[in-house]
Formats: structure tokens, C-alpha cells, sequence
């Protein structure tokens, strides 16, 4: 097999019909589905693992947490390294991490494998997603082309979120729970065949050394606050097991800036913050992820365990939901070339906004329709159009040998801010809750979560009005 060479200068962008421009698509697309699809399809299965492994709720919520924070923790390590080492060969990397950690979860005998097969995993989908950006961004020039293809990817991603209810609950009840994480492995190893026959290796950046350093105290730091306030659900926020991951946490991110500001060769380079499209779009990128992550959590446990729906029922449930995102991410790159992205991400984050709100007057013997569709749809319909400007404001503030930083700092502001905002949104629901494991005491707990979230997003809405640049994409 014969592959291109690494150049130090990112190649012309082909806007055509050019093979590897589309299997970069291609590529690009599948690997970010896979990732996405890894946050949400445990979800329905969670009853199932509890049951056949002996977890407890606190090790069933890092089954999430565990992907999400090794994924968001290493997410710029990933980013840094497609730009240094090549698109390709870390997009082979991750997916061959994530494909390998997929199996070992599958095949857990044990809680403690399971979580450790699934930080596995986060470890490989935080190498492989910025390389699925990257992929875009190198293929494309800025423009309603690469717009389209942000939309696509967006979409896809999406996609996986939301399809992993309905690919978990058929998974589950049709095999068995192992299946969720099994369902991995013939995918990831097609798609390594064909990425590494199709794909051409490209960098933009110089060779030199990776900043392990700054990844390791980011993560941890990232590790620990979440720990702290999962912590504080049954301790309480003045316990020392909360107070003490807490302000550790908080500690090492301290320390991850100090270093960052000093070092040589930086992970995140401070002066990347400077570019107000940058920062603003990741900001706001990281309270829509806080919000709109949780959802899958507390609806598909909310219809298992209050409406008595099986794992099949509740995936299926939640299709509109599904269909719903990928729609609003689809429809986003024509109606930002009309209205701009600014306006767009406002938009979409009112209709999530008020998705949550109706949610939130949930009860016992809701109907299906208002307590589970017609919200849903409201929800995920507005956070499909509020990402998609969102992530193409962020990329493009980013200089050309910066474009994979820049796009693990987009996949990690959402990841990020769904692995805290379920943390704490988890323990205001049992807060609420006070132990109790009754229909009405459960309802009334995720009841308080989605006002919560639907609070949290009105003040994303602040923040984009008075932040965001405004840049018409797709216009120019």
C-alpha cells in the first residue's frame, strides 16, 4: 500500500468530486457517529449491567462519566496530535484504541473491567474525533461548502446521540447488553480497512514533542471536580469526600493553565482563547452540552422506570427525539447562508430551551405524546441547530495550522459540559428526590433537572447575545 507523505502545509482544499474527498467524508462521518453513539447507546443497557455485574447507581453513572471525561480530557492531546503527527494516522490511532476497548467492555466479567474498558474507549474516541474534523475542514475551504459538510458531520454526530437509545434498547432486549459495546467492533475494523486504503495522510503543523504533561493535569483536574460532585449527591457539598475531589480538581486546572502559559510547546496554546469566535462559540458550545446531554439519561430512565417501558420500547420511544436532532442539524448550514450563525445559535438554543421547560411538567401517568415526544422533539430539534453555527464559528476563527486544536476544543467543550452538567444535574434530581425510589419521587427529581437545564440554557442565551461575533457562514 502506498499513502501520500506528510507535508508541513496543509494541502490545496478539493471542492470537487475527488475520491479521497469524499472518503474523507465518509470517514470522517463514521468515526464521529461511533464516538457519539458510545455517550448515549449504555443508557437503556444500564439496568442490564447493574443486574449481571452487581453495580451499584453511583459505578452505573460512571459508566458514562468514564467515557465522557477520559474523552473530553484528551480530546485537545488528540486534536494537537492530528495537527503534529497527521489526520490519518491518528484517525487509525483512535479508532483502533476505540475498536479494541469496545471489545474488552463487551467481554467484562466485572464492574471494574467494564469502567475501565469504557475510559479505554474515551481515550480512543478523544484521538479520533478531532481527526474527524480535521478531515473536514483540510477537505473543504472556508466557504458554503465546508459549511455543508460541518452540517453533515454535525448531523451524523447527532445522529449517534440520539440513535443510541434505539441501538441500545433493540441491542439489549434482542441480545443482551454486551451488544452495545460488541456492535463496535465489526464497524470499527471496516472502517479501519477502508480508511487506511482511501485516506491520504496530511499535517499542519511542525514535528515536536506533545505536551503529556498538560493533557495528564487537564484530565485529572477535569476527573476530579466531576467526582467531587457526583460525590455530593449522598455526602452533601461541605463533606470532605466532595469538597476535597472539588477543590483538587479545581487545582489542577490551575495548574494546567500555569503550565500551559509557560511551556514551549503548549497543549492549548493560550493565544488560541484570543480569537473571540474561538472562545465565544466553546463557551457557548459547553452550556449547550451541559443541558442537552443529560436529556438522553433522565428520559430513557425516566421511561424504564416511571412509564415501565422495556429497553426496546423506550429506544423506540424516543425516535422522534432522534430524527428530530439530525433534521435540525441538517437544516442548519441553509438557514445560517440566510440569517447568519449568531442568530441561528440563538434560535436553536430558545427552541431547546422551551423543549426543556414543557419536559419539566412531566408526571406519573404522563401520555406519551406530551411527556416524551412532543418535548423531545423541541429539545433536540433546537440543539441540532444551535451546534452546527456553533462548531463553524469556532473553526473558523482557527489559524490553518491550529485546525485540529481548535476542533478538540469544540468536541471537548460539549463533552465536557455533558459529562458535569449530568453530574450536577444528577444530583439535583436526588436532592429533590430524598432518597426515595417511588414513580412520584423520581418524576419530581427529573422534573427539577430539566428546569434546571431549561435555566441553564436561558443564561447560554445571554451569553450569546452579548458575545458571539456575528459572521454570516456560508456567505462568503
Amino acid at each position: 500500500m502506498t499513502t501520500m507523505p506528510d507535508v508541513t502545509t496543509p494541502a490545496p482544499p478539493r471542492t470537487g468530486s475527488h475520491p479521497r474527498t469524499w472518503a474523507a467524508v465518509l470517514a470522517a462521518c463514521v468515526g464521529q457517529f461511533l464516538v457519539v453513539l458510545d455517550v448515549s447507546v449504555v443508557n437503556v443497557a444500564l439496568p442490564s449491567m447493574r443486574a449481571d455485574l452487581g453495580m451499584g447507581s453511583g459505578g452505573l453513572q460512571w459508566v458514562l462519566n468514564a467515557y465522557s471525561i477520559a474523552f473530553a480530557g484528551f480530546m485537545l492531546l488528540g486534536g494537537r496530535a492530528a495537527d503534529i503527527y497527521g489526520r490519518k494516522r491518528m484517525f487509525l490511532t483512535g479508532l483502533g484504541l476505540f475498536t479494541a476497548a469496545s471489545l474488552a467492555g463487551g467481554l467484562a466479567q466485572e464492574g471494574w473491567q467494564l469502567l475501565a474498558a469504557r475510559a479505554a474507549q474515551g481515550l480512543g474516541a478523544a484521538v479520533l474525533a478531532p481527526a474527524t474534523l480535521t478531515l473536514l475542514t483540510t477537505a473543504f475551504p472556508e466557504g458554503p461548502a465546508r459549511t455543508k459538510a460541518i452540517g453533515t458531520w454535525m448531523a451524523v454526530g447527532a445522529g449517534g446521540g440520539a440513535a443510541g437509545g434505539l441501538i441500545g434498547g433493540v441491542l439489549t432486549d434482542l441480545l443482551s447488553w454486551r451488544w452495545v459495546l460488541l456492535i463496535n467492533v465489526p464497524i470499527g475494523a471496516l472502517v479501519l480497512a477502508g480508511a487506511a486504503l482511501r485516506l491520504a495522510e496530511g499535517r499542519s503543523g511542525e514535528r515536536r514533542g506533545i505536551d503529556l504533561l498538560g493533557a495528564v493535569l487537564v484530565t485529572a483536574g477535569l476527573a476530579s471536580v466531576a467526582y467531587g460532585i457526583v460525590q455530593t449527591e449522598e455526602a452533601g457539598w461541605t463533606a470532605a469526600r466532595a469538597l476535597l475531589p472539588l477543590v483538587g480538581g479545581v487545582a489542577l486546572l490551575i495548574a494546567f493553565v500555569v503550565v500551559e502559559a509557560r511551556s514551549a510547546e503548549p497543549l492549548m496554546p493560550l493565544r488560541v482563547l484570543k480569537a473571540r469566535a474561538v472562545t465565544s462559540a466553546n463557551a457557548a458550545m459547553f452550556i449547550v452540552g451541559s443541558a442537552t446531554f443529560s436529556m438522553w439519561y433522565f428520559m430513557t430512565v425516566y421511561a424504564q422506570t416511571v412509564l415501565g417501558y422495556s429497553p426496546m420500547k423506550a429506544g423506540f420511544a424516543l425516535l422522534p427525539t432522534s430524527l428530530a436532532v439530525v433534521l435540525g442539524s441538517k437544516c442548519a448550514p441553509r438557514i445560517m447562508a440566510l440569517i447568519g450563525a449568531k442568530r441561528l445559535a440563538f434560535i436553536g438554543t430558545a427552541v431547546a430551551a422551551a423543549g426543556f421547560g414543557w419536559q419539566s411538567t412531566m408526571g406519573v401517568d404522563g401520555s406519551y405524546l406530551t411527556s416524551v415526544c412532543l418535548p423531545g422533539i423541541l429539545m433536540m430539534a433546537g440543539a441540532g441547530l444551535a451546534s452546527t453555527p456553533l462548531a463553524s464559528l469556532a473553526v473558523t476563527g482557527a489559524a490553518p495550522g491550529e485546525a485540529g486544536l481548535v476542533s478538540g476544543l469544540v468536541n471537548t467543550s460539549r463533552t465536557m459540559g455533558g459529562a458535569l452538567g449530568l453530574a450536577v444535574l444528577s444530583t439535583v434530581a436526588a436532592a429533590r428526590t430524598a432518597g426515595g425510589t417511588g414513580p412520584e419521587e423520581l418524576t419530581a427529581g427529573y422534573a427539577l433537572a430539566f428546569r434546571t437545564a431549561a435555566t441553564v440554557l436561558l443564561g447560554g442565551l445571554a451569553l450569546m447575545a452579548v458575545w458571539l461575533p456575528r459572521h454570516r457562514s456560508g456567505t462568503r
